[in-house]
């Protein structure tokens, strides 16, 4: 079976190629995270939603023109990393560019699951083309299995929105965050990946010169595979003292949610996140209880018995409203 896919957008066939292929494009409309090698042979890595990663590799690369690669879902049986085709081609029009998508070799099951996705990323990719933000994906908001590393790729879409909202002008305004200004905030964050990546024995790599939510992508991608190679059995060395790696781990999640409150807070945006992941990241915070007022946290404040879930969240790690 075969599910296929058009939209004109009002852009050139380069920008239109652009937005199908580059990771801080792609993060706009489609992926969570996006780890590309743009060249027949390479392969890729889009984490599209929490807890579901689809891969494969490139097999055709024509720029401003027609790209073709293997599709399939990390984890599944049905349809395996490379175990279909979608090839997208680029047409210039009147307007703009034509975009076709026609992803083959789909049971008629994957064919109908498939088709609702591509439409409903296809209108999201048309208002980015037109300069408009599509606002936070729904499909997004709350994992269908809302796990340790399911939630980090939730609180990681979260803080990506926060970190796209800042300006040359806010990086050196103060955060709510041990007085560090918002650059030295996402340098925090991005050596906090580095760190829990190194824990599970991934090493981090991140361009130099990128804008904020460049260099926090990047690094949280590379740790968020690591541990998702690794798993979270056993234990990991925090430090002298051995931890088990699911505590460990949970300071994804911590660390991305309450830094987004923190950059928000400075820059005067809001944070856009459901009820159920701030729960969940609550349930985390008490299981690391024991190292409050260490590396992570300052001493808890108070919230009302009628706050939010993410105001809760605020006043457990010490954080005070501006």
């Amino acid at each position: 079976m075969t599910a296929e896919k058009t939209v004109v957008l009002p852009v050139s066939p380069d920008e239109a190629f652009a937005l199908i292929t580059e990771p801080d494009r792609l993060r706009r409309w489609k992926t969570v995270s996006a780890r590309v090698d743009l060249r027949a042979g390479g392969d890729y890595r889009w984490t599209v939603v929490p807890g579901h990663v689809a891969a494969g590799s490139f097999r055709e690369i024509v720029p401003g023109r027609r790209v073709v690669f293997g599709w399939g879902w990390e984890g599944s049986a049905d349809l395996a990393p490379d175990a279909s085709t979608v090839t997208v081609t680029l047409e210039p029009v009147d307007g703009g560019t034509l975009v076709r998508l026609v992803h083959e070799g789909l049971s008629a099951e994957q064919e109908a699951s498939h088709l609702e996705g591509w439409t409903h990323f296809f209108e999201r990719l048309a208002r980015v083309a037109t300069g408009a933000d599509p606002g936070p994906d729904p499909w997004a908001a709350v994992p269908t299995e809302l796990g340790k590393l399911s939630c980090a790729d939730a609180t990681l879409a979260v803080c990506q929105r926060v970190l796209r909202g800042l300006t040359d002008a806010d990086l050196e305004k103060p955060t709510p965050c041990h007085d560090l200004s918002v650059r030295g905030l996402v340098d925090h964050l991005v050596d906090s990946l580095t760190a829990l990546a190194a824990l599970a024995a991934g090493t981090v790599e991140v361009p130099a010169g990128g804008s904020p939510e460049s260099r926090v992508a990047a690094a949280a991608q590379q740790a968020l595979e690591a541990w998702s190679r690794r798993g979270l059995a056993g234990t990991v060395g925090v430090g002298d003292d051995a931890t088990p790696a699911d505590l460990a781990a949970d300071v994804f999640s911590l660390e991305l949610l309450t830094h987004a409150w923190d950059l928000a807070e400075a820059t005067g945006q809001k944070v856009a996140v459901s009820d159920p992941v701030t729960q969940y990241v609550l349930q985390l915070a008490d299981q690391v209880s024991s190292v409050r007022g260490g590396a992570w946290f300052a001493a808890a404040g108070q919230a009302g018995p009628d706050a939010h879930a993410l105001e809760r969240l605020r006043a457990y790690s010490g954080r005070t409203a501006a």
